[in-house]
């Protein structure tokens, strides 16, 4: 037996017990003929205790860090106790050991704060799990699953697995292509979702599904992208979309209340698309806090009557002026302002400048475009806002998406600025009625100027009461005409977000389930019919022998991991990720083949 015990296992209660642990040292250090060292594994952490006799054992076959040891002996009460420890009581005066494995020193220190950059504890990923933060985070992650897998049981749902190997479909990111060599010059994909499976599991009359299941997309990456990530998929049959979003509301107070022991509000506030992106800036926005945008001015419609004509051509020339009320900061400092300025200057956001006003206790008005605006003018703007003596109004100005887009990101810059984006508190929401379609410039249809592409997926259902929107109408944009006025721009879908904390959490929709409007939507999207039954014959089909009325939604779990653990970066929840440029720094991945493989799978490749 190499223990008896764990390392965070034993309390003072266990005071003269004779033991046996086993794990890696983490510390060493010597006063005098004693040596004290902290065996560490996944538990916790125990000191030991050498007295003079083993000392000598020690000086002639000394430990390093990250050796692997066996220690047994007798738990007594510590002298000085170490509170910040669940073992700090105690400590194991050792009586024998064993070296059962050496190591050498370790690339980075492997503590709770290491030295090791990113790319090197990426490389020696098997070290760096080592780490207690790391633990913890897959420990959180596991607690997770299984609070998941707890909840759809009791809530009557089925997990069914998916294939990994299918075929490429248009109209979301790039695939991950795997070649055949069974079928020489043809590829799988592998599934950004398993989206058209499950639709076939609820035409196969599996009421309820679910998995926990991996998914792979080929584009860019950031902190919180991978190539391949975890979904909690779920579908249901029979359903509205407020069935579906009772059960998940409840799934997430689950999941929180078991995991961070946190509850989360009963019911989730719901906003529609158009508040969220006109009250925040975005369709995920962060409920932390306030701080909400004022529209004076929205694709040259004038709401603060003052902008008609201010004299001032940056404002009155302007598509859009957007404000936001920062409460308490009339205190800011030229230096703040000017940096500010520059923030919003930077390429990620693209503004030309930041106009200010501040709105000093005593209740007078200083602007960074006073030779411009009259106070009568500030005033106006002031009040349109309903700021307050104390308060900062922070203004921009120019084309509607990028203004929006740039105040939402300030909105959320001036919350961290704030400290009010707090880790430990959690504000879910849903975001619902978003459009059925997206307009696109760059890949237009014959005879029309732009074409029509998925908000979601293409098999989401409109709202049923625009449903006639996309029967009678056609999808193409005449030259001339602006896609805004188009019938199709009007169409909402029957589709919701889950958000928290301003991120995305989860998403889904009330699908399809008539090939006749499936098909429909295809031509909206611009596939030929031919094109249609080549990608998507199967589930078409499958559409003529019955299908139920369904739903269901999707949840990233790597994120909701991040989420629950208070971290910006999914990879801090995956057990081996990729960097950046989407490589295995610890396997050397992706890498060239042999001529021999590529001869075997029919690949030339291009010099």
């Amino acid at each position: 037996m190499y223990r008896t015990h764990t390392c965070g296992e034993l309390r003072l209660s266990d005071a003269g017990k004779e033991v046996t642990l086993a794990g890696w040292v983490q510390r060493i250090r010597k006063f005098g003929k004693m040596t004290f060292v902290d065996l560490r594994d996944r538990y916790g952490i125990t000191q030991l205790v050498f007295q003079e006799k083993l000392n000598a054992q020690l000086d002639a076959q000394p430990l390093n860090r990250e050796y692997v040891i066996q220690a047994s002996g007798k738990v007594v009460e510590r002298s000085n106790k170490n509170p910040q420890l669940p073992t700090g009581d105690i400590e194991l005066l050792v009586q024998y050991y064993e070296i059962l494995n050496p190591a050498r020193t370790p690339p980075f220190t492997i503590e709770e704060e290491t030295d090791g950059g990113e790319d090197l504890r990426m490389k020696y990923r098997f070290l760096d799990l080592r780490r207690q933060p790391l633990q913890r985070n897959l420990l959180l992650r596991y607690q997770a699953s299984r609070a998941v897998r707890e909840y759809l049981d009791q809530q009557g749902f089925v997990e069914i697995e998916t294939p990994f190997l299918i075929k490429s479909t248009p109209e979301g990111a790039r695939d991950f292509v795997v070649p055949s060599r069974m079928n020489p010059h043809q590829f799988y994909a592998l599934p950004q979702s398993p989206q058209t499976f499950k639709q076939l599991l609820m035409v196969s009359g599996f009421d309820r599904y679910y998995q926990i299941v991996r998914c792979f997309r080929d584009e860019d990456l950031r902190a919180d992208r991978q190539p391949e990530f975890t979904q909690i998929d779920c579908e249901m049959s029979f359903v509205t979309q407020e069935d579906v979003l009772q059960v998940f509301e409840g799934m997430m107070r689950h999941v929180f209340n078991k995991v961070a022991h946190v509850a989360l509000p009963d019911p989730f506030p719901r906003l529609s698309w158009d508040e969220a992106i006109w009250k925040y800036g975005n369709d995920k926005p962060d409920l932390r806090f306030d701080m909400l945008l004022h529209n004076l001015k929205v694709r040259n419609r004038v709401y603060c009557e003052v902008l008609h004509q201010t004299g001032f051509h940056v404002l009155d020339q302007a598509e859009t002026v957007l404000a936001i009320v920062v409460p308490g900061a009339a205190d800011y400092t030229r230096k703040q302002l000017d940096e500010l300025t520059e923030w919003v200057k930077r390429p990620q956001i693209g503004m030309q400048g930041l106009l200010y006003i501040r709105y000093l206790p005593d209740g007078t008005l200083k602007s960074s475009a006073d030779k411009y605006l009259s106070q009568d003018v500030l005033s106006k703007i002031q009040q349109f806002c309903e700021a307050q003596p104390g308060d900062l109004l922070l203004m921009l100005a120019g084309r509607e998406d990028k203004t929006r887009k740039a105040a939402a990101e300030l909105r959320l810059e001036m919350g961290n600025r704030l400290g009010l984006r707090k880790k430990d508190v959690f504000r879910p929401l849903w975001v619902v009625d978003f459009p059925l379609f997206e307009y696109s410039e760059e890949e237009a249809l014959p005879g029309s100027v732009g074409r029509w592409v998925a908000r979601h997926h293409p098999f989401t259902a409109p709202r049923p009461e625009h449903i006639p929107l996309m029967i009678e109408n056609s999808p193409l944009i005449p030259p001339g005409s602006d896609y805004q006025d188009h019938p199709f721009a009007r169409i909402k879908a029957n589709a919701y977000d889950m958000v928290i904390n301003g991120q995305e959490v989860g998403g889904g929709s009330i699908r399809i389930f008539q090939r006749d409007l499936q098909e429909k939507m295809f031509v909206a999207l611009g596939l030929s019919p031919e094109e249609a039954r080549q990608k998507f014959g199967f589930l078409l089909g499958a559409f003529e022998y019955g299908a139920p009325p369904h739903g269901g939604i999707a949840f990233g779990f790597d994120r909701l991991c991040a989420i629950l653990g208070g971290s910006d970066s999914i990879r801090d929840f995956i057990a081996f990720p990729k960097n950046n440029a989407g490589r295995d720094m610890m396997l050397d991945a992706p890498a060239p083949l042999e001529e021999a493989q590529l001869k075997e799978l029919h690949i030339c490749l291009r010099k």
